[in-house]
């Protein structure tokens, strides 16, 4: 009976010109559908679509060969995706975590606030963290690098743990609280309906943003400090024993828990 109706709706969408039946179209629109193959007697089969692959580097020609950024820019090149799991298993490209990690290979000459000449605070060879989002990807010299603003950089990090993360401005990073589990009434939460905490407590802090005369101003929060924060900001991390922690700026931390 399903194969005969199946059979009954691929004959009628073979021989229709248009949609006219669907609310909103009129009987002088037609969609076109001869891109795809005809629907088979036994069964829904389409064509197969070779993938689009796109490549979102902007490529460098090889005739350049230095690449300065201006102002308050930084060049990065981006840390190499991981190809395994921890346990050793190949990961298919698609499964690839977008590496938010690189070397700084080049600085701008800063920038001007007010009166003062501020200069970037990184230096060459410095391992970052940066924003999920930021920047602009280039291929240079047969590598990815990225050009962001100092500012979309969250951190400075020497070693593979983000606990160790050192924050730049006005990041705070902090170690997220363990989800509940079980509710109120003493039934146990499975993973997928935990909800994600909004909690957790201040491992490391940033000098502070600078003010209009080009100074530090310290944050109002401190290592250490258990604290409630937007729910939807910062970048996620996980940390070397498994622990959540995540990089935000000070003024999403909305209060301090005591």
């Amino acid at each position: 009976m399903a194969a005969a109706q199946l059979t009954s709706a691929a004959s009628s969408i073979s021989a229709a010109k248009g949609f006219a039946s669907f609310e909103g179209l009129r009987a002088t629109q037609s969609v076109n559908i001869a891109s795809f193959s005809p629907l088979k007697q036994n069964g829904l089969s389409f064509r197969s679509f070779r993938g689009l692959v796109v490549k979102a580097a902007t490529a460098v020609a090889p005739k350049y060969t230095t690449l300065k950024p201006l102002g308050d820019r930084v060049l990065v090149k981006i840390k190499t995706a991981e190809e395994k799991t921890s346990g050793g298993i190949l990961l298919p490209t698609v499964a690839q975590s977008r590496p938010q990690g690189g070397e700084v290979v080049a600085v701008g000459e800063g920038r001007t606030i007010g009166k003062n000449k501020v200069e970037i605070s990184l230096e060459n060879g410095t391992q970052v963290v940066y924003s999920k989002y930021a920047g602009t990807e280039v291929e240079f010299n047969g590598t990815n690098h990225l050009i962001l603003k100092e500012d979309d950089i969250v951190g400075i990090l020497e070693t593979d743990d983000i606990k160790d993360l050192k924050p730049l401005n006005d990041r705070v990073l902090i170690k997220v609280a363990v989800a509940e589990e079980k509710t109120a009434g003493g039934l146990y939460l499975t993973d997928a309906s935990k909800e994600k905490p909004s909690i957790g407590t201040v491992v490391a802090v940033g000098p502070g943003p600078l003010d209009e005369e080009g100074n530090r101003k310290p944050l109002s929060v401190a290592p250490g400090n258990s604290v409630l924060y937007s729910k939807y900001a910062g970048n996620d991390f996980k940390g070397g024993d498994g622990s959540e922690y995540i990089a935000l700026r000070a003024s999403d931390v909305m209060a301090v828990l005591s």
